[in-house]
């Protein structure tokens, strides 16, 4: 499996230099060294009216995640149009739609006949929903699958998308997976990430990203989306794997992180860009340590998103 990351342009060659510039600036040196020091002779004595880099300490809170000091720059920069991100750039997502689907319901609980009666999933009939899993503890995938799509959605409207929820808590059980496919399609989404956590046996670890497998039977047919949606998959599991330090499952998919399935309707109904991911075993101690952490929580809707904006890119 390829990942795939930002490409960058060659390194031009440098023009050797001439020996008559060498021999000026090597005359020049000794004067600007002589200025600095006279500068900073004369330097505290004022001038500015405030107390040393009070003047430069507006350009640094203007830039608050530079490294480099006030002085690298002058200030004016801040204030030149030209600085500023062209629009393309600030928000490199507008226009684009993302659905994201958390997983379950924390509701489904209270509501299990609902759940339990089937739909049609293109090729046959299943389930309308389920529960989901949880942790030892009683932390279920509900809860966590609602807490990470409301993180990824706040970073990809930062970058411009719109986003969409298949539902945000908001209803008291649902949707039906089919219903959930149709909001994605409804919304002409660019890409939908349907976010889980696995309930699989101690000692399976990792994550892993389920695509479609090409079906076409019944009201099914993934074929136009099998393409772009492991481009999408391969994306998401790549960023996810850096930016979150989790490995791929070590139970399936061979190591890779990917699996290809034809009994999911979510997949099976979508006719844009789907995935599914499973961001960890929430049955298994040192997963679970992981998955109930806001701060991995907060990486893990990092590494979707860098996936998502790689994908909508190219």
């Amino acid at each position: 499996m390829s990942y795939r990351g930002p490409e960058f342009d060659d390194l031009q060659p440098r023009r050797p230099r001439r020996g008559a510039l060498t021999v000026a600036v090597a005359a020049l040196v000794p004067g600007a060294l002589l200025g600095w020091l006279v500068y900073e002779a004369v330097g505290d004595s004022g001038g500015s009216g405030g107390t040393p880099g009070q003047a430069s300490g507006a350009s640094a809170s203007a830039h608050p995640s530079s490294s480099a000091s006030p002085t690298d720059a002058p200030a004016s920069d801040a204030k030149e149009p030209s600085a500023s991100p062209t629009p393309s750039a600030a928000a490199p997502l507008k226009g684009r739609v993302v659905v994201i689907d958390p997983g379950h319901n924390p509701g489904n609980f209270q509501h299990t006949a609902d759940i339990n009666r089937k739909v049609h999933i293109g090729t046959n009939w299943k389930e309308c929903d389920t529960t989901g899993t949880s942790t030892h503890d009683g932390y279920t995938e509900a809860r966590f699958t609602l807490d990470v799509a409301h993180r990824l959605r706040t970073l990809l409207r930062e970058r411009g998308a719109t986003v969409k929820l298949t539902q945000d808590g908001d209803r008291p059980y649902g949707p039906c997976i089919d219903e959930r496919a149709k909001i994605g399609n409804a919304a002409k989404a660019d890409a939908v990430v349907s976010i889980h956590a696995d309930g699989s046996g101690a000692g399976n670890r990792g994550f892993h990203v389920i695509l479609p497998a090409s079906v076409h039977k019944g009201t099914a047919d993934t074929r136009p989306i099998v393409g772009p949606s492991r481009d999408l998959g391969e994306r998401i599991a790549g960023s996810f794997v850096r930016l979150t330090g989790s490995a791929p499952s070590n139970y399936v998919g061979n190591g890779t992180g990917l699996v290809t399935r034809q009994d999911l309707g979510g997949l099976n109904l979508s006719t844009v860009p789907k995935v599914f991911i499973e961001c960890g075993n929430m049955r298994d101690s040192k997963d679970a340590a992981l998955l109930t952490s806001g701060a991995w929580r907060q990486k893990a809707a990092q590494g979707i998103s860098e996936g998502i904006v790689s994908f909508l890119r190219g």
